[in-house]
């Protein structure tokens, strides 16, 4: 590539630019390429809102602007010129919709496979995942996460397999390759109480050299010079407005945002940069569920993660920052209706999600609980003939297995109920087949054109940071 060579014969106005506003309110997209065309990203940060629909990015500016007066960091980068900003097709190697593995595979190995597995296609040809292409160009690499560390979208960053059901397998593989931080959720993978195998994960992460966590607190204290693996729940992390209103809950869970610090505090003084990959791994399942109060509170906790990536960013002027989805989820959007502002605004109010809701019922449960719980939660009241519908769902509830809603607990008919009061729709509850957004900041972002394949990011990280192609 020629961008070290233009990059030694730059003008003084670049130079000049660069030192002054590099980022100016006033900037344009064009004058941001000229700023950046010439800088390699030594250090890559990728957020991702898994399963964010557009529609999810829209409500959740419109929900903190109407709440605080200040949108979302990420559509105020929009607004201020700061990213460029392109749509991209998510499509998988069998399917225009994308599962979460086979959209992950598709940036960290560059090539469309199937969904369900990882960097392996169906022909079995293994393709060498980005993460570990970076490590061994000599970078730090960690992920985190709010579902299982072990779950398909850090997974497609970091290692190969058949499956991306194979969670326990999964861990075993993040062992072998040496990742510098890894957390999130998925203490079932790792700890010999749930393990098939009784392998005691941590104990061989720990004589390795980790710090293993389980706790904010002892991931706040932890050691910013050792390799870290955080642990802190059996499967995903709680939702944020569950978390936010159960104080035990906020002690002992760290936010989205504070994983992501912890993690750039334990890679940027790396003398060759580090990569990092940040999700917010329960937006999806909340687009599952169509469970508002968990979809405007996690993808607002994405927003947080956010902020911590562009702050590092604009003070160490050598990190790109890229931020997207890896598809679409229940498209659901604010419609139009009688007194849509005000009813909208009502999930300002709403404590807890339907999860929270919905698990607090069961066959012995009275129409007045239902109410009573329902009225707590979401600040109104529900008729009794809404009560018996919610009710009649847990007559035969059976445990099965399934990555969402293994209860059959009646989501839908629950946010059906809450649409009459805070005029929120949604199309279905499973994957759509949009194209998605991604915006990109710093270093690299001019490589951005403004619609491209998935699996074209893969090859724009590593021409951003100058690795080649070679492993």
């Amino acid at each position: 590539m020629d961008r070290r060579k233009f990059f030694k014969n730059g003008s003084l106005f670049a130079i000049g630019t660069s030192l002054l506003k590099p980022f100016d309110v006033s900037a344009t997209p064009s004058n941001i390429d000229f700023i950046n065309k010439n800088k390699k990203a030594k250090n890559i940060i990728i957020i991702v809102s898994d399963g964010m629909s557009t529609g999810t990015l829209n409500m959740t500016d419109l929900y903190l602007s109407r709440k605080t007066g200040t949108g979302s960091n990420w559509i105020q980068l929009y607004k201020n010129n700061k990213v460029n900003r392109a749509l991209m097709d998510m499509a998988s190697a069998n399917s225009i919709v994308t599962d979460s593995a086979a959209a992950s595979s598709s940036w960290g190995g560059g090539v469309r496979i199937g969904n369900g597995s990882l960097n392996v296609s169906e022909n079995g040809e293994k393709h060498l995942p980005i993460w570990q292409k970076f490590k061994r160009a000599g970078k730090k690499a960690g992920c985190v996460t709010t579902v299982p560390i072990t779950h398909a979208t850090p997974a497609g960053f970091c290692i190969n397999s058949k499956t991306r059901r194979d969670q326990e397998k999964i861990a075993e593989k993040y062992l072998e390759q040496d990742f510098d931080v890894m957390m999130g959720g998925g203490d079932h993978y790792f700890s010999a109480d749930y393990r098939k195998d009784k392998r005691n994960m941590y104990a061989e992460f720990s004589k390795k050299g980790y710090q293993v966590v389980k706790t904010r607190t002892q991931m706040l204290n932890s050691d910013s010079n050792s390799p870290i693996l955080g642990v802190f729940g059996g499967n995903g992390l709680p939702f944020s407005k569950d978390r936010d209103s159960d104080k035990e809950l906020t002690k002992k869970v760290p936010t989205l945002a504070e994983m992501t610090q912890k993690a750039i505090d334990c890679m940027k003084n790396h003398p060759e940069g580090f990569v990092l990959q940040v999700e917010a791994g329960k937006v999806d399942w909340a687009a599952h569920a169509n469970d508002i109060a968990a979809l405007i509170y996690d993808q607002a906790a994405h927003d947080e993660a956010v902020k911590v990536a562009i702050d590092f960013a604009q003070e160490n002027e050598e990190t790109l920052v890229i931020i997207t989805t890896d598809h679409g989820n229940s498209n659901p959007g604010v419609v139009y209706g009688k007194n849509v502002n005000a009813r909208f605004d009502a999930i300002q109010n709403y404590k807890h999600t339907n999860e929270w809701i919905l698990n607090g019922f069961d066959s012995t449960t009275s129409i007045a609980q239902v109410k009573e719980r329902i009225e707590y939660a979401n600040n109104f009241a529900v008729t009794d003939s809404e009560a018996k519908q919610i009710l009649s769902f847990y007559g035969n509830i059976k445990q099965e297995e399934g990555l969402y809603n293994p209860r059959h607990l009646p989501f839908k008919v629950l946010s059906d109920i809450q649409k009459e009061r805070n005029s929120v729709g949604w199309i279905g509850m499973n994957h759509s087949a949009d194209y998605v957004e991604l915006a990109m900041f710093g270093p690299g972002s001019d490589l951005l054109k403004p619609f491209i394949k998935n699996t074209d990011l893969h090859y724009l990280m590593l021409e951003a940071a100058e690795v080649e192609n070679k492993f």
